[in-house]
C-alpha cells in the first residue's frame, strides 16, 4: 500500500524552527519529485518547496519566494523519507502542511500533477 506519513508539525513561537518529515511506505521515493504544499484557511493549497528525483543529477530544487532563505527541503533515500527544515517562522506560515510525491524526472509544483499526498500535518506559528 502506498503511503506518506508527515510528521514534525505543532506550535511555535516566531522566529523558532521546526523541521517536518515524510515517510514513504510502499514505494521507494528515490525516482520521485517531492513537494510540500501548505494550506491555510480560507486559502487555496500552495507549493512550499520540491525537490527533484535522483535522475535529477544537479538535485535541483525550487522554493516559493516567502520562504527562500529560512526552509531547505532534503531527501534521505536511504531512509526513504524526506524533510523540510523551517527556521525563522512567522505568523503567516500558519497552515497545514502535506508532502505530495510523484514519478517524475522533472520538478513540479502544481498540486494537480501530484499523485500521491499524506494526510497533512498542522503547523502554528503564535506567541
Amino acid at each position: 500500500q502506498v503511503q506518506l506519513v508527515e510528521s514534525g508539525g505543532g506550535l511555535v513561537q516566531p522566529g523558532g524552527s521546526l523541521r517536518l518529515s515524510c515517510a514513504a511506505s510502499g514505494f521507494t521515493l528515490d525516482y520521485y519529485a517531492i513537494a510540500w504544499f501548505r494550506q491555510a484557511p480560507g486559502k487555496e493549497r500552495e507549493e512550499v518547496a520540491c525537490i527533484g528525483s535522483v535522475n535529477n543529477s544537479d538535485n535541483s530544487t525550487h522554493y516559493t519566494d516567502s520562504v527562500k532563505g529560512r526552509f531547505t527541503i532534503s531527501r534521505d533515500n536511504a531512509k526513504n523519507t524526506v524533510y523540510l527544515q523551517m527556521n525563522s517562522l512567522k505568523p503567516e506560515d500558519t497552515a497545514v502542511y502535506y508532502c505530495a510525491a510523484q514519478r517524475t524526472f522533472i520538478l513540479i509544483i502544481r498540486p494537480g500533477e501530484y499523485a500521491y499526498w499524506g494526510q497533512g500535518t498542522q503547523v502554528t506559528v503564535s506567541s
